[in-house]
C-alpha cells in the first residue's frame, strides 16, 4: 500500500492516533527520509502530552541527538565497535546505519537488533529501530530482517528508508506500510542551492527541444542497467528516479510561467502525467531504468516541440 505524503502526513496521523503499525516503509530523497524517520520514532517512545514528539517528557530528552552519527563507528561485525547505534541515548531506539568499513549492512547487525528487540524494553514502553539505506541490506541480511517483520515484538516499530520501493524485495515490502515522499524530492533548479547533479540536468532539459531522437536516445542509455552487477540496478533506479523529479519541476516551472502568460499548456501536462506514470512504473522491482528513461525523455521533448 503506497501513499505519496508530506514529511508530516501519514507518519504524523499514526502518532496521533497511536495506531502505529509494525513496520514502515520510507522512500525518497536521504534528507528527506532520514528527517520524517528520526521525528517519527522519537514520536513513537514519546509519551509526553498533545504533539509527539513533545520534547520534554523524559523519553524525548533521551532521544535528543546532541552529536553527530559519525561519532559511533558501528562495526558491521561487532568487533571493534557496536553493530548498531542508539538515537541520542535512548535505550530502545536503534538506528542500524551500515559500518564505515563494509559496503552493506551484514546479517549480523539484523541479527544483533533481532536479539535486541526480543528483550524486554528498557523504559518499560515502545521501541522502534531505523535502518536507512535499506537497499544496502546484504544478500542474506532481508531474509534474517524477515523473521523479525514477521514476527514483530510487542510495541515494536521497524523504520526501512529506501531511495526507491523497487530496490527491496517484495517479501519485505509487503510487510511493510509504503510512504513516498514524492512532493518533499521537489528539487530547486534555479538557486544557488540546487547541487551541482540537478544544475546540470536542468540545463540539459534546458536544451531538450535541440536534441535530437538519436541523441535523446543515448542520453536515456545513460540509466542502463548493467546486468550481473550487484547494486547496479539500484544505483541506476535512483539516477532515474533523480530524473524524473528534475524532469517534472522543469515542467512545472515551465506551466507556471506559461499561466503567467496565458499561453498552452496541455502539452506540459500531459508530459508531467507521464512522468508521474513513470515514476509508478519505476517502483516496480526491476523495472527496466533505461527505458524508462526513454519514456520520460520523449515526452518531455515532445511537450516543448509540439505546436502551440
Amino acid at each position: 500500500m503506497s501513499a505519496p505524503q508530506e514529511p508530516g502526513g501519514l507518519l504524523q496521523r499514526a502518532l496521533e492516533s497511536g495506531r502505529i503499525h509494525s513496520a514502515f516503509l520510507l522512500a525518497g530523497p536521504g534528507e528527506v527520509a532520514d528527517q520524517a524517520a528520526l521525528r517519527f520514532v522519537r514520536g513513537v517512545v514519546c509519551r509526553g502530552e498533545g504533539e509527539r514528539p513533545c520534547g520534554i517528557c523524559r523519553d524525548c530528552l533521551l532521544s535528543a541527538v546532541t552529536r553527530e552519527q559519525g561519532d559511533v563507528v558501528i562495526d558491521g561485525k561487532g568487533k571493534s565497535g557496536p553493530f548498531y547505534r542508539h538515537v541520542g541515548d535512548h535505550p530502545d531506539l536503534y538506528w542500524v546505519d551500515r559500518a564505515k568499513n563494509r559496503t552493506r549492512i551484514t546479517i549480523d547487525q539484523v541479527r544483533e537488533l533481532q536479539k535486541s528487540l526480543r528483550l524486554a524494553s528498557t523504559e518499560g514502553g515502545w521501541r522502534a529501530a531505523v535502518i536507512p539505506q535499506a537497499e544496502l541490506l546484504s544478500t542474506e541480511a532481508p531474509h534474517a530482517l524477515l523473521h523479525l517483520l514477521e514476527e514483530p515484538p510487542e510495541q515494536t516499530c521497524i523504520v526501512l528508508l529506501a531511495p526507491n520501493l523497487a530496490q527491496l524485495p517484495d517479501t519485505v515490502r509487503s510487510r511493510c506500510q509504503e510512504v513516498i515522499f514524492s512532493q518533499a524530492a521537489r528539487p530547486e533548479l534555479r538557486s544557488e542551492n540546487a547541487d551541482e547533479d540537478t544544475r546540470s540536468l536542468a540545463e540539459r532539459f534546458d536544451g531538450i527541444h535541440r536534441t535530437g531522437i538519436a541523441e535523446l536516445l543515448d542520453w536515456a542509455e545513460e540509466y542502463r542497467s548493467p546486468r550481473g552487477v550487484r547494486g547496479a540496478h539500484g544505483i541506476a533506479a535512483a539516477r532515474v528516479q533523480t530524473l524524473l523529479a528534475v524532469g517534472s519541476e522543469w515542467l512545472r516551472l515551465r506551466v507556471v510561467d506559461a499561466v503567467a502568460t496565458e499561453g498552452p499548456v496541455q502539452s506540459e501536462l500531459g508530459a508531467f502525467r507521464t512522468l508521474s506514470s513513470c515514476r509508478k512504473e519505476l517502483s516496480q522491482r526491476n523495472a527496466n531504468t533505461q527505458m524508462i528513461a526513454e519514456r520520460a525523455l520523449l515526452a518531455v521533448r515532445s511537450a516543448v516541440t509540439a505546436p502551440a
